[in-house]
């Protein structure tokens, strides 16, 4: 099989959902008839203070609790229509860490427990068939070898086609992040990258944690800040102050104004008002949510603020009926004005369970429950 053929059926198969999202479709009329019936606004108190008697863990900070605005704001003219409409949400008060889970950390969590990512594990063939158009070719042997994502800057024809500037790498996983040769010695502070949403889970599995979910992940994102396009408002000429992405001509040359080209050490930006570093650029973050192309517009038919939401029940892309992807949020060293600003606070974009790439990683929380227990 041709390589063109072969990174076409990579596509396929990850979903590459790190262009910008297009025009999403409205939930039916029969949806929003059903949700009509449903009771009106529950009574529930949210928690806003951590309790006395608990710690914040190591690493981690508290997040006080509250009500705010979901998804995207009047003034944001960068908004995209999956970010839309925004609807009300409360969430209770939780522990989040205060950067991406770092190499360091991810090599402790493989040390002890001898987890083998997905991106290093063989390649079935069988299971990957499933996921695909019927009838689609099986790729070479010397060509269906496990590996990852890598980015390749250069010249390209259209800006929508993110193929030009994805290469599968055979060898590249979160040990050797551009392919056999490559190494993380000297980066244990970068953020872990190459990871699949099943690696996140196993590793917040390992450390008594878990992923935020969307709403959790905007919600701290905003450190208090209600209206702001980004944490620190709505000047984006303090990006490069604020945030590890791209600057220059995306993806031809990168100026390093922020001071990087690729991924950056953890903490290396201005924290937001809770305390919390890199929620904008550096690595995208997996969410807990599965990814649905309603979801907003049934949230928003429901009339009444949503406590604690945990996303949509079931994945759902109308734009590919193969796709069952999860929620990522923050955007990444590969983001620009010019593309599609993902480092804005309500900027999402939908990822396939088995994605790993150059620009992905993660971040825990936890309840306070949870926080009881260590």
């Amino acid at each position: 099989m041709k390589s063109a053929t072969f990174t076409w059926l990579i596509t396929s198969i990850l979903v590459l959902s790190v262009c910008c999202k297009g025009k999403q479709e409205n939930t039916t009329i029969e949806e929003k008839e059903s949700l009509k019936k449903i009771a009106p606004q529950p009574i529930f108190t949210v928690i806003k203070e951590m309790p006395d008697e608990v710690k914040v863990p190591k690493g981690m900070v508290w997040i006080p609790g509250g009500n705010f605005t979901q998804g995207a704001i009047p003034q944001d003219g960068m908004a995209m229509a999956h970010e839309k409409p925004s609807h009300e949400v409360a969430v209770d008060g939780f522990f989040m860490d205060i950067a991406e889970v770092t190499n360091a950390q991810y090599a402790k969590f493989v040390a002890e427990t001898k987890y083998i990512t997905l991106a290093e594990r063989e390649i079935d063939w069988e299971e990957m068939k499933k996921q695909l158009p019927e009838g689609t070719p099986k790729p070479h042997d010397s060509i269906l070898q496990p590996g990852s994502l890598v980015f390749q800057k250069g010249k390209v024809s259209n800006l929508m086609d993110y193929s030009q500037w994805w290469k599968w790498t055979i060898g590249a996983n979160w040990k050797h992040p551009y392919g056999p040769g490559s190494s993380i010695h000297g980066k244990d502070n970068e953020p872990v990258v190459h990871i699949a949403y099943e690696d996140a889970v196993a590793y917040c599995n390992w450390a008594g944690k878990r992923l935020p979910t969307e709403a959790e992940w905007e919600y701290a994102a905003r450190g208090g800040n209600e209206s702001g396009i980004h944490f620190w408002g709505n000047e984006t000429a303090e990006l490069n102050r604020h945030a590890n992405t791209w600057t220059g001509e995306f993806p031809e040359s990168n100026d390093e104004m922020d001071g990087y080209t690729r991924r950056a050490p953890v903490m290396n930006y201005p924290p937001n008002a809770y305390g919390l570093y890199d929620m904008a650029g550096n690595v995208w973050e997996w969410t807990s949510d599965w990814y649905n192309s309603n979801y907003y517009q049934q949230q928003k038919d429901m009339g009444y603020t949503q406590h604690n939401p945990k996303g949509a029940s079931i994945a759902y892309n109308n734009g590919n009926p193969y796709a069952v992807e999860r929620v990522i949020k923050g955007g990444s060293f590969l983001c620009s004005a010019s593309y599609c600003a993902s480092y804005r606070i309500t900027a999402r974009m939908a990822t396939s369970l088995d994605s790993s790439l150059e620009h992905l990683g993660f971040r825990t929380v936890m309840d306070v429950s949870s926080a009881n227990k260590n």
